[in-house]
């Protein structure tokens, strides 16, 4: 998927009205080839509008993931599985309610996001961190950066033999940041063998994905967990839950909630 027919999909795109500060679509990635068998469903929040919480769900003294959709609270707008984890314990760097719980991780294609006390979030490369540490009210970390600076791809992401696999297929979960402030959140799921195949590990390459959120308008973008770790769960305006749910239980997520 070039970067033409992606933005051209991305204007196709039919956005359904939510609670106010979010809106929603769904539509197929491609018109042919093996992404026409996988819907992109994408969310676009305003932080000015809603504010985000992170959810730590562990069990079994704290060595088993625990968090799924169905854990929404009744007052959640949006809520999905948030960053990489290593049995029940989130990777990297992890703030809550400003108290810092784990420090940050380390890697070149490492990727915080960050809202400050005022709301603002912030999408953040490695070398950004150090300077807010102690000055926010949320953060976490995932991997692999997908957009980075202006909408730039990164080194490792433009060839091969540079530490990802680029050609792999999966379902995927992004986070990605536009140029207004606006978060932007999209999950793939793969249709080619009707609903119940929906959760199948199929679809994107990170190349394609890091391709597609910059048909979204956003300027730096990360992979969260995808997989059977990847699941979204928004509240619509008749305030019932559209989910899409998965296999894994995971030890950390993204809620928003309405100001």
């Amino acid at each position: 998927m070039n970067a033409l027919s992606a933005l051209l999909l991305a204007l196709g795109l039919a956005s359904h009205p939510t609670t106010p500060g979010m809106t929603w679509s769904r539509a197929p990635m491609a018109t042919s080839g093996p992404l026409a068998y996988v819907d992109v469903i994408v969310v676009r929040m305003d932080p000015g509008r809603l504010q985000f919480q992170l959810q730590r769900e562990m069990r079994d003294y704290g060595l088993q993931a625990a968090w799924t959709i169905d854990m929404i609270p009744d007052h959640g707008v949006v809520a999905f599985n948030a960053g990489q984890f290593i049995g029940g314990f989130p990777w990297g760097w992890l703030v809550m309610d400003g108290v810092e719980q784990q420090p940050p991780g380390t890697g070149s294609l490492a990727m915080s996001f960050v809202v400050d006390h005022n709301g603002k979030a912030s999408l953040l490369a490695p070398d950004e961190v150090p300077a807010p540490r102690g000055k926010i009210q949320f953060a976490f970390q995932s991997y692999p950066m997908l957009l980075s600076g202006n909408a730039d791809l990164p080194w490792e992401l433009q060839a091969p033999g540079r530490g990802v696999r680029l050609t792999h297929r999966d379902s995927r979960l992004a986070l990605g940041l536009r140029a207004d402030g606006s978060v932007i959140v999209a999950l793939t799921r793969f249709t080619g063998a009707g609903a119940i195949g929906e959760r199948l590990p199929f679809g994107p390459t990170v190349a394609e994905m890091a391709e597609f959120m910059r048909s979204q308008g956003c300027v730096r973008a990360m992979m969260l967990d995808g997989g059977l770790s990847s699941q979204l769960a928004l509240r619509n305006t008749k305030g019932s839950v559209e989910r899409w749910p998965n296999w894994r239980p995971v030890p950390l997520a993204v809620v928003a909630l309405a100001r």
